[in-house]
């Protein structure tokens, strides 16, 4: 039976259910896997944590280099977070030709091109199935079950403290404040919160995903992100009356034309298996060019979920002769070849304050024909200033509904409160 040496730097909530997972369903993996798997060291100074796992004290590590020069150990699975330690110390153990594990989507969207150069020197491994969506094995799903197809569109709901967020606007009709208040009580926001509310969370792992899918390096910067700190209630239920609920949304499309990759708030149609997802939820939906459509659905997040991806990747890892790297050029930058679309297709949902007055709508018509702008759905109601002009646009160009956006703020017709995308 083979035998593998584990450690684990950080007992935080993912590391210590990762240490849960090994530690408990270690005779089930040699039973099903014909692994013996032991965790050899951790490294974590908060005593407190590890003591409270029931850790021996004479597996803890006081620091890095005990790890990386422990012939004991093949596989490190880094729970640190953030990309300055984290990055250290995959590096140091890198260096020492031992195979990583992490959960860091920031720190692969940022530097994968950088930790996978020296994996490859140190003939070692680098995984990250836990990056992305939790425990939905989306990762593994782009690698190995769907690999012969060419994935032309990858959308989803990837960060579960927005979903968390706008469905309790959704359904209880919150202001955006209260709903994120909550979400902090119940632990799904941090205490600073922008790195999911304004979709850095998302598009980090929106890059990996999609560099993934599409074979070629997509850099987080090239993603276009919105967060949902704008976001209204009123348009929510005005959007809801209509027959769409509202997400963060991943985008990722490939066609002859280039590639766009963009997250952002978007009403989808009740219809769609999105629209369902609720709460801290997550969920992937894939089209192949063979497959066809493909969801996958589970929680995004949490000691037990992100372990369980974690430790797949350590059974993956373990089990393999050689190591897998990427199918791509993995530098910083995208190859010269590739081609990104900012212009984008997409519907929009709009509100606008109109005077209440003959021949307004005609002159907004006449704005939005001169963009090629067609409305497909339209409600005005009455207000004590004139009147609130709802709609939903025909698919047009990002550029055109910007253009017709700042036609209409200059004009004296209407005001532009809101604008939306809208999944056709």
């Amino acid at each position: 039976m083979k035998k593998i040496g584990v450690a684990i730097l950080g007992l935080g909530v993912v590391g210590g259910g990762t240490y849960r997972i090994l530690t408990e369903h270690k005779e089930f993996y040699k039973t099903t896997q014909a692994l013996d798997i032991n965790v050899e060291c951790v490294l974590e100074p908060n005593e407190a944590r590890w003591r409270e796992l029931g850790v021996p004290e004479e597996i803890v590590a006081t620091n890095i280099a005990e790890i990386a020069c422990d012939p004991d150990v093949n596989i490190v699975v880094e729970c640190i977070g953030g990309v300055g330690t984290a990055r250290e110390y995959v590096l140091d153990v890198l260096y020492g030709g031992k195979t990583v594990v992490t959960s860091n989507k920031e720190l692969v969207a940022k530097y994968y091109h950088e930790l996978e150069r020296a994996a490859k020197r140190h003939s070692a491994g680098l995984y990250f199935e836990a990056s992305c969506v939790g425990g939905v094995p989306i990762i593994r799903t782009l690698l190995d079950g769907v690999q012969s197809n060419r994935i032309t569109s990858m959308m989803g709901i990837i960060n579960g403290t927005t979903n968390y967020i706008l469905t309790k606007m959704t359904e209880e009709g919150t202001s955006y404040a209260a709903a994120l208040s909550e979400a902090q009580r119940l632990g799904y926001a941090e205490a600073d919160p922008d790195a999911d509310v304004e979709g850095y969370d998302a598009a980090y792992k929106l890059s990996v995903l999609s560099s993934l899918a599409f074979h070629t390096k997509i850099p987080y910067t090239k993603v276009l992100r919105e967060g949902i700190t704008g976001v209204t209630a009123e348009d929510i239920a005005r959007g809801n009356a209509l027959g769409y609920r509202l997400k963060l949304l991943a985008i990722a499309k490939q066609s002859e034309e280039g590639i766009e990759v963009r997250v952002h708030p978007a009403f989808v149609k009740k219809e769609h298996p999105l629209a369902s997802v609720s709460g801290s939820y997550n969920a992937v939906f894939l089209t192949g060019d063979a497959v066809g459509d493909l969801m996958l659905y589970g929680r995004g997040a949490g000691d037990l979920p992100t372990g369980s991806a974690i430790v797949s990747d350590i059974l993956y890892a373990a089990s393999r002769i050689e190591p897998r790297y990427s199918t791509f050029k993995n530098n910083a930058t995208p190859d010269k070849d590739t081609k990104f679309i900012t212009d984008f297709e997409s519907a929009y949902y709009m509100r606008l304050s109109v005077n209440d007055k003959t021949g307004v709508l005609s002159k907004i018509a006449a704005i939005f024909g001169k963009n090629n702008i067609s409305i497909l759905e339209l409600l005005q109601t009455p207000d004590s200033d004139g009147a609130t002009l709802v709609l939903v646009t025909h698919e047009t160009h990002e550029a055109a509904i910007k253009n017709a956006v700042a036609k209409l703020n200059t004009s004296e017709i209407a005001k532009v409160e809101a604008v939306l995308r809208v999944v056709s």
